[in-house]
């Protein structure tokens, strides 16, 4: 089975019509929680969560809750996904740099969305299985680095989109020198609990922020491991 907007190909792996039921009515809870980009909820519909978690969690993958990954690490709950992503409002072709791989699943929806997308993991157990995912599942961001994601990827820089999927306890001020005018950063910023922060740089030296509501995620590490 193909789903070529993203270039997945499952090769002797099990997607099967119980999945997709699942991913439609996974996609019809997260509308009645507030996501309304058609593009996000077609992507969820689309990319097979349950291939990103052990298999052992397949029957819970459609379920609307974060779960266990290896090293520690989490995969973020759906709704949770969408929501970021429906934040930072990805446009086909535009350049978007996520921090913090983990498990694929958030590279892959943006992967979905025909964005180029450039990931940093900074966990080298969790970098090599993902790399080893991506290869299985023919998912080719356009950059996969083994790295410190408060450094980002100056080189490659600016981006239109900067995602940080794990909770910083200040706003990495690095990386807002690595987006665009015009360009956008959600970020989870705090402790214990995060709050979920969008910062837009509106000029060279000014930038614009706003703040959605409280979350709860791995904290945001610095130096590789």
């Amino acid at each position: 089975m193909e789903f070529s907007t993203i270039n997945l190909i499952l090769v002797n792996v099990e997607d099967n019509f119980k999945f997709h039921g699942r991913r439609r009515l996974l996609a019809l809870e997260l509308k009645k929680k507030g996501i309304v980009n058609k593009q996000i909820i077609k992507s969820i519909e689309s990319v097979p969560r349950h291939l990103f978690v052990d298999p052992g969690l397949s029957e819970q993958a459609y379920v609307d809750k974060a779960l266990p990954i290896e090293s520690n690490q989490t995969i973020s709950q759906p709704y949770t996904v969408a929501f970021q992503t429906q934040l930072l409002n990805p446009v086909s072709g535009e350049k978007i740099l996520e921090i913090g791989t983990g498990s694929g699943y958030q590279t892959s929806i943006l992967c979905f969305l025909k964005t180029d997308v450039y990931t940093i993991e900074r966990n080298h157990n969790l970098f090599r299985s993902t790399t080893k995912l991506f290869n299985r599942l023919n998912i080719n961001p356009v950059r996969f680095k083994y790295g410190d994601g408060y450094k980002g990827l100056i080189d490659d820089s600016p981006f239109d989109g900067i995602l940080i999927t794990a909770g910083s306890q200040n706003v990495p001020e690095d990386l807002l020198k690595q987006l665009k005018v015009g360009g956008r950063m959600v970020v989870p910023i705090g402790k214990k609990i995060q709050v979920m922060t969008k910062i837009t740089r509106i000029s060279i030296n000014d930038f614009k922020k706003e703040t959605f509501g409280n979350f709860k995620f791995v904290p945001m590490l610095k130096e590789k491991d």
